[in-house]
């Protein structure tokens, strides 16, 4: 028995554990209210075999999406937690604007439900925030996951495996082009880690994936630094018509 579960009890006493989302009694200090947890999409069967996009019908095993089929990824896979709704919404912005970092382990639990094996010959890369952005946050909410995700797995971690170069206005109403145009150029590779990344196996760490382009231009520079594959792992993904569906 560990600190942590020492001191639990205490910890339940002076901060009794409620439900980030609704602020309901619950049993311990990490997890939801049963009512919250139902409203959480988790994306699921049939799906793209390059993207993981559910499809709304059934469809034969294999099957690639129309985007895929149109832009063949250069990532080798999305594992998505939940399809992006009030929710999760509501949980990624307590995480990354409410200073609740304690959130992290629960987020990065159901990230892991929708990886496969990931061991200790992975690599687990967060997307990174702009130097100027962490310093107003003092934290990077995707590094907070994948630290979470790295401590459950014995993943090596690296936090700061890459760099954003300069700051970048909010890509909310951009188009997909007009997002990749503004994110071309700003991820860079932190030249101490190029031998580790290459011939890697790396799991690329972000908490929402809304179009792509920000974890698309990650995953280029790992694959231009040699990594052997990058998988895509997030807590929400925005995909409007399969939420729609759902």
């Amino acid at each position: 028995m560990g600190l942590k579960d020492v001191f639990a009890p205490v910890v339940d006493v002076v901060f009794p554990p409620r439900c980030p989302l609704c602020g309901a009694r619950i049993g311990g200090q990490t997890g939801l209210c049963g009512p919250c947890w139902s409203t959480l999409v988790i994306p699921g069967e049939p799906a793209c075999a390059a993207c993981s996009r559910p499809f709304p019908d059934a469809v034969a095993h294999g099957a690639i999406c129309a985007p895929c089929l149109a832009q063949p990824p250069r990532h080798d896979g999305i594992a998505a937690a939940t399809l992006y709704n009030e929710a999760s919404r509501q949980l990624v912005l307590t995480l990354k604007h409410g200073n609740r970092i304690a959130l992290a382990p629960l987020l990065a639990e159901l990230m892991l439900g929708k990886l496969a094996t990931v061991d200790q010959d992975w690599l687990i890369v967060p997307v990174p925030l702009h130097r100027w952005r962490l310093w107003r946050r003092g934290y990077n909410q995707s590094a907070e996951l994948a630290r979470a995700i790295a401590r459950r797995t014995g993943a090596r971690l690296l936090v700061d495996g890459l760099v954003r170069t300069r700051p970048t206005p909010s890509l909310g109403g951009l188009g997909k082009a007009a997002r990749q145009r503004v994110m071309k150029g700003v991820i860079s590779l932190a030249p101490r880690h190029a031998e580790a990344l290459r011939g890697a196996r790396v799991l690329l760490v972000d908490d929402v994936m809304t179009s792509g382009a920000t974890s698309g231009a990650c995953v280029s520079v790992l694959k231009r630094a040699g990594a052997k594959s990058v998988v895509i792992s997030c807590f929400a993904r925005v995909l409007d018509e399969a939420l729609g569906a759902t």
